[in-house]
């Protein structure tokens, strides 16, 4: 569908927006029944809408065949829901033309094939670039012009990012087409509170999203619009109910979901970070929703067996079934 940056703003307000991971088997081929399967438990989960080919998906990571396949079961399998699709440059690329090239042809090939938006990575090649706020600017106009709605990705520097000055995000915020921000700053508070506070003040008409897995709850509460989290893809139940708890005043409801999610999101995001990926693919083979065959993350390091204890341990506390 072709939604215009209003209609957008209106479905994705007050939702959660998983970034969805893929599922490989143990040689790291894709397990594509593994993956239509999670598809289809998703398309009954309580989301606004899905994000592919993010930091979860590896979208930087998949070759052009996989990243074309996880694309077209989402489309065909989430007729309904917005697709965000996740576009940028591997992080060893050094020339920007070059870079911002494989961007806008990334970009292009997600439009093609059905998405609805895209997150745009931060250009993390410019961070030394003595060019950097202006060429910044320019990667997202480039992108602008595409048409479709933008979704702007804040990533903090320390979690392998790039840092966005006041200015340049003003800048940033009135190029055409942009519908909001996706902050995920880490362990930056600070970051995420004057970021924030930017956006409520001078950008009222974008949407502040979330992206703040390890202080969902208080991410919410400082003015998020919306949650676009690799933790939105287990137990959405909990985290759409956290979100509609804030929005509809039931503080109690919500103090006592921010706890239990917190819980959640304390076994899945630790270090090492990378590791994430496989902690959520592991708690969905716990949870029944793909085979264990099928929970691998072949970028990431492997498990251990504490990990694996932990992540079983609080999913059995939140009373769900575990296998």
């Amino acid at each position: 569908m072709n939604y215009s940056l209003d209609e957008l703003k209106t479905l994705l307000t007050g939702g959660l927006i998983p970034a969805v991971p893929v599922m490989f088997d143990r040689e790291h081929r894709f397990h594509e029944r593994a993956h239509e399967a999670y598809v289809a438990f998703m398309s009954s989960q309580p989301i606004a809408g899905i994000a592919i080919w993010a930091h979860t998906g590896r979208g930087l990571l998949l070759d052009d065949a996989t990243a074309g396949r996880v694309l077209q079961q989402w489309r065909r399998g989430t007729p309904e829901k917005p697709l965000l699709a996740g576009v940028g440059a591997r992080s060893n690329q050094s020339d920007p033309d070059e870079a911002t090239r494989a961007t806008l042809s990334m970009a292009s090939a997600a439009a093609g094939s059905g998405a609805d938006a895209l997150l745009v990575y931060p250009p993390c090649w410019l961070k030394h670039h003595d060019r950097r706020e202006s060429l910044i600017v320019e990667h997202h106009r480039r992108l602008s012009d595409l048409g479709l709605p933008l979704v702007l990705f804040y990533l903090y520097e320390a979690a392998g990012g790039v840092s966005y000055s006041p200015d340049v995000l003003d800048q940033l915020l009135g190029l055409p087409n942009v519908l909001g921000i996706k902050m995920a700053t880490l362990d930056s508070v600070m970051t995420y509170q004057d970021v924030a506070r930017q956006i409520k003040s001078r950008h009222t008409d974008k949407l502040l999203i979330t992206g703040e897995d390890r202080f969902l709850g208080y991410s919410i509460r400082r003015g998020a619009d919306a949650a676009l989290i690799g933790l939105g893809a287990v137990c959405c139940d909990l985290q759409s109910e956290l979100i509609e708890a804030h929005f509809a005043g039931n503080a109690e409801r919500f103090l006592d979901l921010s706890d239990i999610v917190d819980q959640l999101a304390e076994v899945l995001f630790i270090d090492p970070m990378e590791g994430y990926i496989g902690r959520i693919l592991c708690a969905l083979a716990k949870l029944g929703v793909i085979p264990a065959e099928a929970a691998n993350d072949p970028w990431g390091p492997a498990l251990t067996p504490h990990e694996i204890d932990n992540i079983t341990n609080v999913l059995n506390s939140l009373n769900v079934q575990v296998e």
